[in-house]
């Protein structure tokens, strides 16, 4: 039970919330705007993120400003026994979960202010796989750090989403939202063999998504990226939400009854862009909170980018 806080808001003992949400990688950022906006409709939101200090202290700004129903868990999403003790806080005290908005996220590079607004220029002009000599000069990108992007970006959202699927399917309104990006276009890689997996509609299967992320790593470590297709700069960011998008695809399959969705919040100003991005972080966290509020008969399976509906 280490790691979370169980003191649930004087209300929240006395009767039990219509509606409970879990937040990842939210003590700052996008994420706590989230938690901010689901609290404010009167949701339970448990807030989540690796550093507890930090999360506490999420959680203690958001009580200030009036939010009673917010409350505490350390969860690292690469770490299974964090996430496990999360599904048990919840079973034992929620009984149930309602909302996973699936946020937590790192760009896998090594970058700076300047570096990330000379990236959103190649990223405005939609050609990750132009070349741009001169960004090699600001971002620098190692196997370390892809393959520590791939397990927070994808393998960490699959743990997360496994872990509490039991508990989705005891609520009546079960929501999942991923939270993607624009780099996240199927169009920013034109390896061939992973454009045909990734083309194949229905018949993607997630083994064999984690093939082509096998195949990503592989080729990144032979340092064969450019040759191999795959894009130029921030290529694990990039990578790790295309993958993030077909696994929402095929969760959304597999989960009939469940409203589940990937969304870009847009170029958001925060602490991964160095805030140069265009939106604020209230802004994005509204795209994320209205897909997580979507009715029982709302979209399921797709993409949106800018509030609308686009191709994967």
């Amino acid at each position: 039970m280490g790691g979370h806080i169980v003191d649930l808001c004087p209300d929240c003992r006395e009767k039990q919330p219509l509606w409970c949400a879990v937040v990842t990688g939210a003590n700052k950022g996008i994420g706590l705007e989230i938690c901010r906006q689901l609290a404010s409709k009167g949701i339970l939101v448990v807030l989540t993120s690796r550093d507890k200090n930090k999360g506490l202290a999420a959680v203690e700004s958001l009580r200030k400003s009036g939010l009673s129903n917010v409350i505490f868990h350390q969860v690292d999403v690469t770490n299974l026994t964090t996430i496990s003790s999360l599904a048990e806080f919840i079973k034992a005290h929620l009984g149930k979960l309602d909302i996973l908005v699936n946020n937590a996220g790192i760009l896998g590079a090594i970058t700076d202010a300047a570096g990330f607004t000379a990236l959103l220029q190649v990223v405005n002009a939609m050609d990750l796989n132009k070349d741009e000599p001169n960004l090699e000069q600001v971002i620098t990108d190692t196997y370390e750090l892809a393959e520590e992007c791939l397990q927070t970006n994808y393998y960490g959202v699959k743990s997360v989403t496994k872990t509490l699927i039991p508990l989705l399917q005891l609520s009546d309104s079960p929501r999942i939202v991923n939270v993607s990006s624009r780099m996240g276009k199927m169009k920013n890689i034109s390896n061939e063999k992973a454009l045909e997996m990734l083309s194949d509609g229905d018949g993607l299967k997630e083994e064999r998504v984690d093939e082509i992320v096998n195949m990503f790593l592989k080729d990144f470590k032979e340092d064969i990226l450019k040759i191999k297709g795959w894009p130029a700069y921030i290529p694990a960011y990039t990578i790790s939400k295309v993958y993030l998008n077909a696994y929402t695809r095929n969760l959304a399959r597999e989960f009939p009854t469940f409203r589940i969705n990937c969304v870009s919040p847009g170029s958001v100003k925060s602490d991964i862009s160095y805030n140069s991005g265009i939106f604020t972080t209230s802004e994005g966290a509204e795209k994320v909170v209205k897909l997580a509020l979507v009715p029982n008969d709302g979209p399921s399976g797709l993409y949106f980018n800018n509030g609308e509906v686009t191709p994967f």
